[in-house]
């Protein structure tokens, strides 16, 4: 009694044999009976789950990796991955789907809600609720493969912010945006990661390496929507069995003109840029195309210097030509100035003018005053430097500030001065004409805080956009203003 008592104390903390399957006999077969050991680490209780596989009893059973980092070949469906893909479980982005298949798509953009899974980007239409639980028939997502995709940041292809780019294998793109810039920065980063790991796991590498090989074959799928070259296996001996096949029979890869890549393609895309620099450096300048006639000088976006020694003036022409129409029959019109006229007929009028083509202002096309007033308005605001200079910008401003009033009319008049002669006097013919407008303002209803208004952000700007915005149109109206009010002592114009 006492021998057993020892034995049994020994056996005690023992766990019962694993039987193996060759073992199992009559009521004990189709049964697998397992170990039950409590274990802190998630990778030991994994490894536990292989007890239930049934091994070939020919073969002996292999070991099992108990180290956390052998944790990933426990993994269901790993195929050798071996980083975990991170899934989102949704969140409404802004999509757009600008190419399918390499074919070009108009871009519309459409908030969707948008779900990661492990290995592809869904695209909800219905409601967060429905994409969440069971969909209805009918109401499947659009799904995108991640495996092979290219993610990347984008500025080209949107004018919007947060941008991101998804180039698909099959050639698609999309394009997702998110006002919030950490929210569409962590989607960036999820599905980024995401193809990374699928590309890894597929056997492919980036930079248009080969990728996935498609089974029973030789042939490697192109990766990232880009050609890549087809590996051909070497060719067999005449002799071999491998030359006798049937002649109906098509290589994919030996005959297959769509699969095989060529040298000779990569020789003609040289030859094409070859010929482009070519003609590219062999066209004429500028200069030459302006002397030989083919390319004339134009009026509009011309700088007001150049325009006025071409034509031997110090004002404009077309400035005199507006100015007088206006005074002509517009002085009383209601609005004048302010109100736009019809922008098609402008740019009608724009062009005759870049042409030197004869027009008359007086004729019935140009009716509408307000297009006259909206032609002239185009034509300082596209000066390639403002009627007040960009180095006097901030001077003028300065003089602006002055709390005296004899003082700050003895500075803007003194910074007036200093302009160029055909900035000079065409600013003194604008105000001139301005202070005719004034003269109606019963009939016409304009004031000079209204003109301001208008001529204010026409006449100057700074030329860095690096202050506040805000601020530097508040000045521009104060200045415009105050000259407007002062022009006849700022000019001279009393004295005519």
């Amino acid at each position: 009694a006492a021998g057993k008592v020892i034995t049994n104390l020994q056996n005690v903390g023992k766990q019962p044999p694993l039987i193996l399957p060759h073992q199992l006999t009559g009521a004990a077969q189709g049964t697998v009976q397992m170990r039950i050991k409590s274990s802190q680490s998630s990778g030991e209780r994994l490894s536990q789950t292989k007890s239930m596989v049934l091994q070939d009893p020919d073969l002996p059973p292999k070991p099992i990796a108990r180290h956390r980092r052998n944790q990933s070949q426990h993994n269901i469906g790993g195929a050798g991955a071996a980083e975990t893909l991170v899934v989102l479980k949704g969140e409404y982005l802004n999509k757009a789907k600008i190419s399918d298949g390499g074919k070009k798509l108009r871009k519309n953009w459409a908030s969707t809600w948008v779900v990661l899974e492990t290995d592809t980007l869904l695209f909800y239409k219905d409601s967060k609720q429905e994409a969440l639980t069971n969909l209805k028939p009918g109401c499947s997502p659009d799904g995108v493969d991640l495996c092979g995709a290219v993610v990347e940041w984008t500025t080209e292809r949107s004018s919007r912010r947060n941008v991101v780019q998804i180039t698909t294998s099959s050639g698609s793109e999309f394009l997702l945006q998110a006002d919030n810039y950490p929210t569409i920065c962590k989607w960036h980063d999820a599905i980024k990661s995401t193809a990374d790991n699928l590309s890894k796991g597929a056997g492919g590498q980036a930079f248009g390496k080969p990728g996935i090989q498609r089974a029973n074959s030789t042939e490697y799928l192109p990766r990232h929507g880009l050609p890549s070259k087809t590996l051909s296996l070497p060719k067999p001996a005449p002799d071999s069995p491998c030359t006798k096949e049937p002649e109906h029979r098509r290589s994919l890869i030996f005959k297959s003109s769509k699969l095989t890549y060529s040298m000779s393609d990569s020789a003609d895309k040289n030859g094409v840029k070859n010929r482009l620099k070519k003609f590219i450096s062999r066209r004429p300048s500028m200069k030459t195309l302006q002397e030989k006639g083919i390319i004339k000088d134009r009026v509009f976006g011309c700088h007001l210097l150049a325009l006025c020694e071409r034509e031997g003036t110090t004002v404009p022409k077309f400035v005199r030509q507006c100015v007088e129409a206006v005074e002509k029959r517009g002085l009383e019109a209601d609005g004048i100035y302010r109100v736009s006229g019809n922008l098609a007929t402008i740019q009608k009028l724009r062009f005759l003018v870049d042409q030197e083509e004869e027009f008359n202002l007086d004729d019935s096309q140009w009716e509408d005053i307000h297009v006259v007033t909206g032609a002239l308005k185009m034509f300082f605001r596209e000066l390639p430097e403002p009627l007040f200079p960009f180095p006097l910008f901030d001077l003028f401003v300065e003089a602006i500030k002055t709390k005296a009033g004899k003082q700050k009319v003895q500075a803007i008049k003194k910074l007036v001065l200093q302009l160029p002669k055909p900035n000079q006097d065409t600013m003194r013919v604008l105000f001139r004409h301005l202070q005719k407008i004034l003269t109606c303002s019963r009939k016409n209803l304009m004031s000079t805080q209204g003109i301001s208004i208008v001529f204010g952000p026409t006449l100057m700007w700074p030329e860095l956009d690096c202050g506040n915005m805000a601020v530097n149109m508040v000045y521009q109206n104060q200045i415009v203003e105050f000259i407007l009010i002062e022009s006849p002592e700022i000019f001279g114009l009393e004295k005519k």
